[in-house]
């Protein structure tokens, strides 16, 4: 099952699954990705493990970045109304300015001495 399907608790910072267990934080990897894992003693019974895991200890885990919350909240701002009429004039403002670069200033191709 992936990430989608289990739901993000910010009041308890845990995931919940789709049969009601909570997966509570753990901990914190070195590359900023915070770690959720299920109660293995849950997870053997649970009609949905093999679908779930397969982990042979019966735990899932899912990771969530620190920064995660940031994205969602870009992502939400991207689908407002305000911001897809923004988003709509990028081809007459922004794309233009690429394609002038590429055409008369010789941008169409970088060159990589290493």
């Amino acid at each position: 099952m992936r990430k989608t399907e289990y739901v993000y608790d910010e009041y308890y910072d845990a995931y919940i699954c789709p049969q009601g267990q909570m997966l509570p934080y753990s901990t914190t990897t070195k590359e900023g990705y915070r770690q959720y894992f299920s109660n293995p003693m849950e997870c053997q019974s649970c009609p949905l493990l093999s679908s779930c895991t397969q982990s042979m200890e019966h735990k899932k885990l899912i990771q969530r970045h620190v920064w995660e919350p940031y994205l969602e909240e870009a992502d939400h701002l991207r689908h407002t109304q305000e911001n897809k009429h923004i988003y709509a004039k990028r081809k007459e403002s922004i794309e233009r300015v690429f394609a002038d670069a590429k055409e008369k200033h010789g941008m169409r191709w970088t060159t990589q001495e290493g």
